[in-house]
C-alpha cells in the first residue's frame, strides 16, 4: 500500500471520529474509493491503538463501523424473494424493452436503491440458474446479453453503495460467461470478460491482491479474441485496462 492512500485512510478515520454522530454515512457516500478491504483493517488498527490507550469508547465506535464496512451474509426471507424477484424482473424487463437505455433503467433504480444489496446479488443468481436450466439455446444467449448489459449499467450507476453496485455487476457478468463460450461468442465472450475484469479492478469488497490476479484473468482471456490483428481498437482497449491494473 502506498503512502499517499494509507495517509489518505488516516484523514478518513480522524474525519469520522470528529463528525457528530449519525453524519457518518454521509461521509462515507462521499469517500467511496476508499472504502477496500485495507481501509476496514487500518480501522480495525486503529481501534485496537484506541484500546490499548485506555479509550474504549472510541475503540467500540471504530469496531462498530469495521463490522458495518464488512459484508455479511443476510438471511433470505420469503418476503425478500417475492419482492426481489418482482423487482429483479422488472428491471431486467426494462432493460430489454429499453435495449439497456440508461435513461428508463436508471429512475427505476434510483426508486429502489434500498434493493441494491447482497440479497439482490444473490436472487438474481438464483434466477438465472434456474432460468437458464430449463433455456433453449436463443433463450439462453438473450438471457446473457441482458445480463452483461445490465451489469454494465449497473456498474455506472451512480447512487446506492458502489461496492453493492459493483458485486452486483459482478454477478451480471459471470452469469454471462456461463453461456457465453469463446467457441460459441467469441467476441460477446471477450467484452464479458473485458468488462469484467474492470469490474474487478475497482471492486471495493474482497482482498485487493486476489482481486487484482481476478481481473488480469479476465483481461488475458479478452486478449485471446482481441488480438492487435483482428480487433486493434478492441485490443489496444483491452491492453490499456491491463496497463491501468499494472
Amino acid at each position: 500500500m502506498n503512502e499517499q492512500r494509507l495517509q489518505a485512510y488516516y484523514q478518513l478515520i480522524e474525519r469520522l471520529l470528529s463528525c457528530p454522530n449519525g453524519e457518518e454515512p454521509e461521509i462515507l457516500a462521499a469517500h467511496q474509493e476508499l472504502l477496500d478491504t485495507e481501509f476496514v483493517q487500518e480501522v480495525v488498527a486503529v481501534a485496537e491503538h484506541f484500546a490499548q490507550e485506555g479509550e474504549e469508547n472510541t475503540a467500540n465506535r471504530l469496531r462498530n463501523l469495521a463490522a458495518q464496512l464488512t459484508p455479511e451474509a443476510t438471511p433470505i426471507t420469503e418476503a425478500d424473494i417475492e419482492t426481489y424477484g418482482q423487482f429483479i424482473l422488472e428491471v431486467l424487463q426494462a432493460t430489454s424493452d429499453s435495449n439497456g437505455d440508461a435513461g428508463v433503467i436508471y429512475p427505476l433504480l434510483a426508486g429502489n436503491t434500498d434493493k441494491l444489496n447482497n440479497i439482490f446479488t444473490e436472487l438474481l443468481r438464483r434466477w438465472a440458474t434456474n432460468t437458464l436450466r430449463e433455456a433453449e439455446a436463443d433463450a439462453a444467449a438473450y438471457i446473457a446479453y441482458l445480463m452483461g448489459t445490465f451489469g454494465n449499467l449497473i456498474g455506472q450507476f451512480p447512487l446506492g453503495s458502489k461496492a453493492d453496485n459493483m458485486e452486483i455487476g459482478i454477478t451480471g457478468y459471470e452469469i454471462a460467461l456461463t453461456v457465453l463460450s469463446r467457441t460459441a461468442f467469441p467476441q460477446q465472450w471477450a467484452t464479458t470478460q473485458n468488462n469484467l475484469g474492470n469490474a474487478y479492478l475497482y471492486r471495493i469488497f474482497g482482498e485487493k491482491a486476489e482481486n487484482l490476479e481476478n481481473a488480469i484473468a479476465a483481461f488475458s482471456a479478452a486478449l485471446e479474441v482481441r488480438t492487435r490483428s483482428a480487433f486493434p481498437l478492441n485490443n489496444a482497449k483491452t491492453l490499456l485496462n491491463l496497463g491501468i491494473l499494472y
